[in-house]
């Protein structure tokens, strides 16, 4: 996986000769139909999340069709590329269909682990692609969402992108290969992120070696007609075709990094070694950025921001499968919690923001409790990637 801002692949950019583009479209679904559809023009397959008055939100079902297609995409030696996207002009994937999840957890049903094993596959499947696999994450793009675009060679961002890891504040944690992903990011800004839940937006999303290329959103359509005129995609010819857009967005490369006076305070701050170091650090330097730290860590589950801390510490020395297996373990423990219960009821289901963590500060989250967590499940419960 590229964490980087592609400079591997530099070229000039040259004049383009429009071509006529004599493609044949096979549907497996009509636009209309469908939570995804699936499309194969010419030599590349088309991915659209086709679920937009919720957000894109992915559900098992949809997991369940784009993991197979993909799979059998990434063997079939006619598709050179794959595009994915989102519908509507809002979201990406504004994350995983938790809400269910919880749900089924409570009645004890299957969903709650298949999910996070059948999506984590899915995660480590585009990573592992041999083909160009090219991630629009034009609008919101959270947790889920950003498991199936960061893991990819290319994710192209808009000004209208929204990234966010918030797992903290819902008693879960930042999943879908984050703990790979989050600690390669500059300095501790992936730690910050992990555990605030803080949302990047438009160029901020590049700036932070997130997204891999830019484009306005305006362009968006035809950045992706120009993608499907490549006669034989490869990374080269994609990045060609994606930095001539990203160079033409002058304003946005004009615009300052969002945290960019912050960067020093994050750190310094979040270099401690414990969570309570970190607390201890904010509470030390008592500027108004720092107060505004410890409130919104305050409101976030004690117990997730341990296991976070944890989770990355060791993903920084992980492969993303070592990662990915650390986390289908993790899953496994927080959907027993009273935490992501309460979470995702204070969060997504009464609305009130209200959680009661039990417990309810890090003080009374012991090592032993959070040793638990990662140790291994049992054999025939453990993911197989």
């Amino acid at each position: 996986m590229n964490l980087r801002i592609n400079q591997n692949f530099y070229f000039s950019v040259q004049s383009n000769t429009k071509r006529t583009c004599a493609c044949i479209v096979k549907r497996t679904m009509s636009s209309n139909e469908g939570e995804v559809i699936l499309e194969k023009m010419d030599n590349k397959g088309i991915i659209t999340l086709n679920r937009p008055k919720v957000l894109n939100s992915l559900n098992i079902s949809m997991i369940r069709t784009i993991y197979p297609k993909l799979k059998e995409w990434n063997s079939d030696p006619e598709i050179k590329m794959v595009i994915i996207k989102g519908a509507g002009d809002k979201a990406f994937c504004a994350g995983g269909d938790v809400k269910a999840v919880a749900e089924a957890g409570k009645k004890g049903e299957s969903l709650s682990s298949e999910f996070f094993k059948e999506e984590y596959q899915l995660n480590n499947l585009i990573a592992t692609l041999q083909i160009p696999y090219v991630a629009l994450i034009h609008g919101i793009t959270m947790g889920g969402g950003v498991g199936l675009s960061v893991h990819g060679a290319f994710r192209v961002a808009t000004e209208k992108t929204v990234f966010a890891m918030p797992e903290t504040a819902i008693g879960f944690f930042p999943d879908v290969g984050g703990s790979y992903f989050l600690p390669r990011l500059p300095g501790k800004l992936g730690l910050y992120l992990a555990l605030t839940g803080f949302r990047l937006s438009g160029r901020d999303v590049l700036k932070s070696a997130i997204a891999t290329h830019f484009v306005s959103s305006e362009r968006l359509k035809d950045l992706e007609s120009d993608l499907l005129r490549i006669p034989n995609p490869t990374l080269q010819t994609v990045d060609k075709v994606l930095l001539k857009f990203d160079f033409q967005c002058e304003n946005e490369h004009k615009k300052e990094f969002a945290l960019k006076h912050d960067k020093g305070k994050i750190n310094n701050v979040f270099a401690g070694d414990s969570i309570e170091a970190i607390f201890q650090n904010l509470e030390k330097d008592g500027t108004e950025w720092s107060k505004k730290q410890l409130e919104t860590l305050s409101k976030m589950s004690p117990t997730s921001l341990k296991v976070t801390f944890h989770q990355l510490k060791r993903g920084g020395k992980m492969t993303l499968q070592e990662a990915l297996n650390m986390e289908y373990r993790l899953s496994q423990r927080f959907i027993k919690d009273h935490d992501f219960f309460e979470g995702v009821r204070a969060v997504l289901i009464d609305k009130d923001n209200s959680p009661k963590w039990k417990p309810s500060t890090i003080n009374e989250v012991s090592d032993e409790i959070i040793k638990k967590y990662f140790e291994k499940l049992p054999s025939s419960q453990e993911l197989q990637l």
